[in-house]
């Protein structure tokens, strides 16, 4: 086999192969240089050096709170605040994920070109991936993409989140079934369409009911922008703090959702990664449970 279609078995992009064929000394055989259609033989060993020389000149390192929850040469992992958008926008162009890395990055002395895997919303807060070279990036985003698709185990990924709703939520398990699409006339907010939506499907089970409020474990099949957050308001049991879906600001002033597991193969090493990061303070106090003790109250 060619060491071009090895590399594609293991998850190499084309883009990929384009940047390694510009640099021919990080493809090595044995320590020897070598081109990327030169044909692999039992016993030998490849090596593939990624370097990272670019950096993102336009996005304006900002000194930020970062929970770095796991980090190696290949991937970052995040515990990301509410409130902090991923991405630098018009609005939002010096607070984001993407300008607190910045600024990490250059304290580390590191190239910097922000890829960030999976993405949440401003207000939900939890466990994000940032790939910190171009071969991981396109491994996670093909694992990304298969998710979108279907399927809890799609590609080695499952993630998992706790929302607050008011009430209790009844039945305690189920499995949301509806296709969403975009409202029209707005840019943002999604709606359940069973004509013109995209297939989205979500398991849910009640882990709690305190305080006249339920914290929900919520997993998803499908990949779908605000897909938790519209599907529970399609159940009847929307999240509370949701600006956009229900404005219900009594006791939280963002969306109560939170990234708090993830499990995924590592892009590289294929190892099995599993992560967490804890309940935040904000939603812990909507339950009355205290932060230091909320995964022992839920036993989970």
């Amino acid at each position: 086999m060619k060491i071009c279609s090895f590399l594609k078995q293991q998850g190499f992009s084309s883009q990929n192969l384009i940047e390694l064929k510009k640099r021919p000394d990080v493809v090595l055989i044995d320590g020897e240089s070598v081109y990327l259609n030169r044909l692999l033989q039992v016993g030998e060993r490849l090596t593939v050096h990624v370097v990272e020389t670019g950096t993102n000149v336009k996005t304006i390192p900002r000194e930020w709170p970062l929970s770095i929850i796991y980090e190696d040469q290949d991937i970052l992992v995040v515990n990301k605040q509410a409130g902090m958008p991923i991405h630098i926008s018009m609005r939002n162009y010096d607070n984001s994920l993407a300008n607190a890395l910045a600024w990490y990055y250059r304290e580390e002395k590191t190239p910097f070109v922000f890829r960030c895997s999976n993405r949440l919303d401003r207000d939900t807060s939890g466990l994000t991936i940032v790939a910190k070279n171009m071969v991981s990036a396109a491994i996670l985003g093909q694992m990304v993409a298969a998710k979108a698709l279907g399927g809890l185990e799609a590609a080695g990924i499952s993630r998992e989140y706790l929302a607050i709703v008011r009430g209790k939520v009844e039945p305690e398990k189920g499995i949301i079934d509806a296709p969403l699409a975009r409202k029209d006339g707005s840019v943002i907010e999604r709606i359940v369409d069973y004509e013109q939506g995209e297939k989205a499907i979500t398991h849910y089970r009640v882990l709690m009911y305190r305080e006249g409020f339920s914290l929900v474990s919520l997993q998803l099949e499908t990949g779908r922008t605000h897909q938790i957050r519209v599907h529970m308001k399609h159940i009847g049991y929307p999240l509370i703090g949701d600006y956009l879906y229900n404005p219900d600001m009594d006791k939280i002033g963002r969306q109560a959702l939170h990234a708090w597991r993830m499990c995924f193969l590592h892009p590289i090493t294929k190892e099995k990664m599993e992560l967490e990061a804890p309940l935040p303070e904000d939603m812990c106090r909507v339950l009355g449970v205290e932060p230091s003790r909320w995964k022992m109250e839920l036993c989970i």
